[in-house]
């Protein structure tokens, strides 16, 4: 974890960087949040990250952030903390409030931080969960700090050997991961679950659609359990492979695919020529 930390208008150490208990973010997860992947001190895609911060912050009826102090702290703290792959965490909240739903008057709170990162394998296992994702909630399409839900699937995914869990939606629909985007190849085309299915507009996800040709498509939840390729994308796996689905092996060809490594290649190359895409 990052020794130095933006909170309260400038770098603290660790142990002096503290916000209130009262903190909206953490009574009632009252925030939003983005998560960006440093490399060597550089964080890849920050305009679209901060242009989605904005978009989850206004979803949630905050305040509109300053994002030049965003970056500034971005800046600021990947300098003091330097280390070859890193996490870096935006978190933006309601403030110091009373407790219950109301916001108080005090304005957000910022904090960024760093944590290190280790490189992901090219391929994983997934489970299904039975809970879903409320597609035409107040919260759908944020990146918020309510992660409740996550907590639980991911903890699921961990006790059956897989890495992540995948949501439908509730009309039965793919969605999305705890924290992924998830792509199929079916009938030799990439399909990816349309924002209308209640989930995140992934960066990664974005980038992989634009890059590799992919088209949103709605999807049955079967389709993963069907598909001939499965891959993920997310801020820290970029692009990864899936070989199993609820212990099973997808049913295609071993993976990574060709088209799960086409689009690992593609979205290797691109990124590592334009940090800032």
């Amino acid at each position: 974890m990052s020794s130095s930390i933006w909170v309260g208008g400038g770098l603290r150490e660790a142990d002096a960087a503290t916000v209130s208990v009262m903190d909206h973010g953490l009574t009632v997860g009252d925030g939003v949040f983005e998560t960006l992947k440093a490399v060597h001190g550089t964080a890849f895609a920050v305009d679209r990250h901060l242009r989605r911060l904005a978009r989850s912050a206004r979803g949630l009826g905050l305040p509109e952030p300053d994002l030049e102090e965003v970056r500034e702290a971005c800046a600021a703290v990947l300098e003091a903390n330097p280390m070859p792959l890193g996490r870096l965490r935006v978190t933006y909240t309601g403030g110091t409030s009373p407790l219950g739903s109301e916001r108080g008057d005090t304005g957000p709170t910022l904090v960024v931080a760093l944590g290190t990162a280790a490189a992901r394998p090219d391929t994983t296992a997934v489970v299904t969960v039975p809970w879903t994702r409320n597609e035409k909630g107040a919260l759908a399409g944020l990146k918020t700090t309510s992660y409740g839900e996550n907590v639980v699937a991911l903890a699921q995914a961990h006790r059956h050997g897989a890495s992540e869990a995948l949501f439908a939606n509730t009309r039965g629909r793919l969605c999305e991961g705890t924290g992924s985007n998830v792509f199929v190849v079916i009938g030799g085309k990439l399909l990816t679950p349309p924002l209308a299915s209640g989930c995140l507009a992934g960066i990664t996800r974005e980038l992989v659609a634009e890059w590799s040709g992919a088209e949103e498509a709605d999807l049955p939840l079967d389709a993963i359990r069907e598909a001939e390729e499965v891959f993920l994308t997310s801020t820290l796996r970029d692009v990864q492979g899936v070989h199993s689905v609820d212990g099973r092996a997808v049913a295609g060809v071993p993976a990574p695919g060709p088209a799960t490594a086409k689009a690992m290649r593609i979205f290797a190359e691109r990124a590592a020529a334009d940090v800032n895409p």
